[in-house]
């Protein structure tokens, strides 16, 4: 009789290659309040970047999506026309 492997604790981002939207998100927030958010997603072999402004709970919390682009030249556009940060104003989540 052979030795019982014991199973890998289950973590819900571990899913199927097809599935790619279940995977974990990177994402960068701004230095100065964190308030503006980047989520990066690789959706169908492609990254996707998500420009998303939450609100402090004192104000009722909630994010607002302002936009979703395809390349990081999109995005640097998306961040001049929406928000008062450039992509140097960005550092990567904790």
């Amino acid at each position: 009789m052979s030795a019982a492997v014991p199973l890998p604790p289950y973590r819900p981002n571990d899913v199927s290659a097809g599935q790619s939207y279940f995977r974990g998100v990177s994402e960068w927030v701004c230095g100065c309040c964190g308030r503006w958010r980047v989520s990066v997603e690789l959706i169908r072999g492609r990254h996707r970047y998500r420009l998303v402004h939450r609100y402090p709970s004192r104000f009722g919390g909630g994010k607002n999506v302002l936009g979703e682009v395809g390349t990081v030249a999109e995005l640097e556009e998306l961040l001049r026309r929406r928000t008062p940060l450039s992509l140097a104003d960005l550092r990567e989540a904790a």
